[in-house]
């Protein structure tokens, strides 16, 4: 399997690098990532739930950064094994470049996987839509986790609580709702 894609992240280079090597904020962004840890210099150990068509497993794996240029690209080495669902490995190229302005990035990746196992009798198809739904939703947590932390720490705390507030009262609202539908019949 290959999947590449380009991605434009609303933040200068430096701030996408860091938060690429930020193992918290990867963990918050990879679908199904229970666990990153740091397991030597460029290395670290994975957990993971992953579902692949009717296949679903914890993965447990490494990966291994390489050919590291700063800011500019690595390269992920990786491999997982899920047990009976079997295992995935290969590698991704990632590279930063500057974008059309000074406050963006532009990410592309190009990803080499292989799979074995019940993952690779589901069927390369299936394998291949579940990688691009993982990526994209990774992409979207990235972007969204990325604009969160560039937010004027001057903000006040109240407008958070206020906007809980509302949320809580749309959600009675939606229970009142719901009960007065079900009254009527």
């Amino acid at each position: 399997m290959e999947l590449t894609e380009t991605h434009n992240l609303p933040v200068p280079q430096n701030v996408a690098w860091e938060a690429l090597n930020d193992t918290e904020i990867l963990r918050a962004c990879i679908p199904g990532c229970e666990s990153i840890e740091a397991d030597g210099e460029n290395a670290y150990v994975v957990a993971m739930t992953a579902s692949v068509g009717p296949v679903k497993a914890k993965f447990k794996g490494r990966m291994n950064l390489v050919d590291i240029d700063a800011p500019h690209t690595y390269t992920i080495v990786f491999e997982g094994q899920g047990g009976t669902a079997g295992f995935g490995k290969g590698q991704a190229k990632v590279n930063l470049e500057p974008g059309e302005n000074t406050d963006s990035t532009t990410l592309s990746y190009t990803a080499n996987a292989q799979v074995g196992g019940k993952l690779a009798q589901i069927g390369s198809r299936l394998v291949d839509g579940a990688a691009r739904k993982i990526a994209g939703e990774f992409f979207k947590r990235f972007s969204a986790q990325l604009t969160q932390n560039d937010e004027p720490a001057g903000e006040p705390e109240g407008d958070s609580d206020a906007a809980a507030a509302d949320g809580a009262g749309e959600g009675k609202k939606r229970k009142r709702s719901w009960t007065a539908w079900i009254s009527k019949s």
